[in-house]
């Protein structure tokens, strides 16, 4: 498979072929998860709660797999931009970066899963059903880990359409193993709950398969190969992936904070809030495929030193973002009712949910502007500041405004609202400063352009 020279032609056309397909791979990604839900429905209200808190704990090895897939974008778009040859060396390292995290996730989940699962849950049926969920979906932690980071060396080479496949591929397999496996098939009765971890698996394995299959014929593989570790590539590996990844757990920690301060206003609060999210996260499907393309057009053209185009994809990026999440903020004024209404028929939780998605409005466009920043940051090979910047607007942002807004002002559960859009706007400010202060020393500038970069 030829790679897509992204140093080369029309910006807006890259964004066009990269994002578009990654968008569409998100949908059958979170197509595939409702898939799980519905069937756990199914079979009991304590397999859906089973699968939740499980969800909660493997979370933290798909924090690890996008971590990985984003230093391997960043890494492997570098090396190609820079047409050293590196990059089948960084791209093998990776892969074998990939199976030693895999082997070590497999062996710490088998034992940590339970201690995990007993602090996020109370004893009784669901926490069984969740024990038993993940001592086989922990099987499945090479298929998520090898999969991820082989298709960062896709997406670094332009391909995104390889993972859409996949996904496509992936969301099918579910529907038809899922049904199987829970229930059985002829004289066999199936496994019950189980057979949705064991349909993970299989379709999840399927989808590494496809990947490395796509990898391997990649032009970034056709170079020299070095699988056994190399600690300065590894090292670099870590460097890259571990802050990615831990922003992404301060993420899971934030949600924890909101449910904390929601809790109080009664489970009407802490539904429409989970309600809300599932529309929101549909609603920034285009933003994450606009910002993840940046990755490897901005990534390549840094690499070659072609400061000027790394500039105008980031410019591309944010208007073209901005435009997109305001539409959606428009649907979310006029439609929030609506869209709510089709997940519950609670007015209590409709109501709710309404002035979530109303101030989220307003704070679409400072989505879209974080992530497209993020990916300038790995493209930069300073993904650090991502780490920075999360645990400050996640972390820390979070739990001070929302005390401040519920606590101190008395605002009820709108406080939260507030303290979300607060810490989410002011994060981004602090972003905004951060990228200009780093693009000034890496390329000269992001916004405002005074001089030659002087270091790389």
């Amino acid at each position: 498979m030829a790679r897509r020279d992204l140093t080369k032609g029309s910006i807006p056309a890259h964004f066009r072929a990269l994002a578009i397909p990654t968008a569409i791979g998100m949908v059958f990604t979170t197509l595939y998860n409702v898939v799980d839900v519905y069937f756990a429905g199914m079979i009991s209200t304590d397999a859906q709660a089973g699968l939740a808190i499980s969800f909660q704990v493997f979370f933290v090895l798909i924090a690890l797999g996008f971590g990985l897939s984003t230093a391997m974008g960043a890494l492997v778009g570098n090396a190609l931009g820079e047409t050293s040859g590196k990059e089948s060396v960084i791209a093998s390292q990776g892969l074998s970066f990939a199976v030693i995290v895999s082997v070590l996730g497999v062996i710490l989940g088998w034992f940590l899963s339970p201690a995990l699962i007993s602090v996020i849950s109370e004893p009784g049926d669901y926490r069984d059903a969740a024990n038993q969920y993940l001592d086989l979906l922990v099987f499945a932690a090479p298929a998520f880990l090898i999969a991820f980071g082989a298709n960062g060396i896709l997406t670094a080479q332009g391909d995104t359409k390889s993972m859409l496949y996949a996904n496509i591929g992936a969301f099918f397999g579910n529907i038809i193993l899922n049904p199987v496996f829970i229930f059985g098939i002829g004289p066999w009765d199936g496994i019950g709950f189980n057979g949705i971890a064991l349909s993970t698996l299989i379709s999840q394995s399927g989808v590494m398969v496809f990947i490395l299959w796509r990898v391997f014929g990649s032009d970034a593989m056709q170079g020299k190969r070095v699988y056994k570790p190399r600690l300065a590539v590894m090292t670099e590996i870590t460097a890259q992936a571990l802050p990615a990844s831990f922003a992404m757990i301060v993420m899971m920690v934030a949600g924890f904070v909101v449910q904390y301060f929601l809790k109080g206003f009664g489970g009407s609060a802490v539904a429409a809030y989970g309600v809300a999210l599932r529309i929101e996260q549909l609603l920034l499907l285009p933003a994450f495929g606009l910002t993840g393309a940046l990755l490897p057009i901005a990534s390549q053209n840094f690499g070659a030193r072609h400061y000027d185009r790394v500039r105008e994809a980031a410019m591309f990026c944010f208007k073209a973002g901005v435009i997109l999440m305001l539409g959606a903020a428009c649907v979310l004024w006029f439609a929030a009712g609506p869209a709510l209404a089709i997940f519950t028929d609670d007015a209590d939780v409709i109501e709710i949910g309404k002035s979530y998605l109303h101030v989220d409005g307003f704070i679409l466009p400072v989505y879209v502007m974080l992530f497209a920043i993020n990916s300038l940051l790995q493209a930069f090979k300073k993904p650090i500041y991502t780490l920075w910047v999360g645990i400050y607007r996640q972390g820390i942002g979070v739990a001070l405004f929302a005390w401040l807004f519920v606590v101190v002002l008395d605002l009820g559960y709108w406080g939260v609202w507030i303290g979300i859009a607060t810490a989410v706007t002011t994060g981004l400010v602090l972003s905004l400063i951060l990228v200009e202060l780093l693009a000034r020393r890496l390329i000269g500038g992001l916004f405002l352009v005074k001089s030659a970069p002087v270091t790389i």
